[in-house]
């Protein structure tokens, strides 16, 4: 079935009048929150700093992404965004203490928020060609199920068995004026790497990809990595969330008036769709690196497998941060 409550993607409904949340006409009332939230820009000085959306071309103020919406709403996020301060804050043990589905609904915010600027420019540029602007029927269900996550913090909202997601905390080593954000917004991955600590999310993958890298992040345990091993993490996870492609479907169930999502995998008997391959995580690991000028020719060199700074090649241990000679 389909969800009793608002879904802005089926008839792409994205004005700033109307509560990204509830639907709600807001007229006068219009209240907002911030896609990243004010506490966070301040801490980084972002407000001023520009956004690069997906088109590659336009970019927009940290401070002018925002999400309208009512003053209930505005009010449950805010309290959302106290409790993830206060973690973040208090160091990663705090952070790895919190509610896993109050950090999911949190990062929610943050891809959503910035699908909704996406979204609202596509609009904007289609109404100006006199065009239509239509997103496929595949992206349509993700991103009405990403709604749905986001509605939990309102609405009775739950996930049958575990959270359908792979949240990775690590200890990482930045400087205290670094913040490293990156995502993919159309399959909600999601990378936060600060202070002393670093997020790997995929927000709808049903766990999957914590699964297949399990082996990786067991060795990693509480070392505290290296930015260049951190960003091999999250190549691993972004490439892995890749192979999936789509092993499983939703369902929403409407019990007792609460509303249910419910991942229902596919008959693969693999969990993932396709094979690894070194030449293609090559590619996407090179971009990951590109701050230390390594190319995926520098990367992989047949017949070798790719070159890693987490995994000694040879003895399959853990390489210690300490032992790699490349800037912070």
């Amino acid at each position: 079935m389909s969800s009793p409550y608002f879904n802005p993607f089926i008839d792409l409904q994205f004005t700033p009048t109307t509560c990204f949340l509830t639907g709600e006409n807001l007229k006068d009332n219009v209240e907002y929150i911030s896609v990243f939230p004010e506490w966070l820009m301040k801490r980084f000085s972002l407000r001023e700093k520009k956004f690069k959306m997906m088109d590659s071309f336009t970019s927009v103020s940290y401070s002018d992404l925002k999400l309208p919406c009512s003053i209930k709403v505005k009010q449950a996020f805010d309290t959302l965004e106290t409790e993830i301060e206060f973690a973040f804050e208090n160091g990663i043990n705090s952070l790895k203490n919190l509610n896993e589905n109050r950090l999911l609904v949190w990062m929610s915010k943050i891809i959503y928020g910035i699908l909704y600027h996406d979204i609202s420019f596509e609009l904007e540029k289609a109404k100006r060609r006199q065009d239509t602007f239509k997103i496929s029927t595949t992206l349509q269900n993700r991103f009405s199920i990403l709604q749905l996550y986001l509605q939990s913090i309102i609405y009775p909202v739950t996930f049958k068995n575990n959270l359908p997601c792979s949240i990775c905390i690590v200890n990482t080593k930045y400087s205290e004026d670094v913040f490293n954000y990156k995502d993919d917004t159309v399959n909600l991955v999601f990378f936060l790497g600060m202070k002393n600590f670093g997020i790997v999310a995929c927000l709808m993958d049903n766990g999957i990809v914590k699964n297949e890298q399990m082996e990786i992040v067991k060795k990693i345990d509480t070392a505290v990595l290296h930015p260049i091993q951190f960003e091999e993490l999250c190549a691993r996870y972004i490439y892995t969330n890749y192979l999936l492609q789509s092993q499983f479907k939703f369902q929403i169930n409407l019990i007792n008036n609460k509303v249910e999502i419910e991942f229902i995998p596919t008959e693969q008997k693999k969990a993932l769709a396709m094979l690894w391959d070194d030449e293609m995580f090559s590619q996407v690991l090179s971009q990951y690196w590109q701050p230390w000028g390594i190319q995926k020719k520098d990367i992989i060199k047949f017949p070798n497998a790719p070159i890693s700074f987490l995994i000694d090649e040879v003895s399959n241990e853990f390489i210690l941060p300490e032992s790699i000679n490349f800037p912070f």
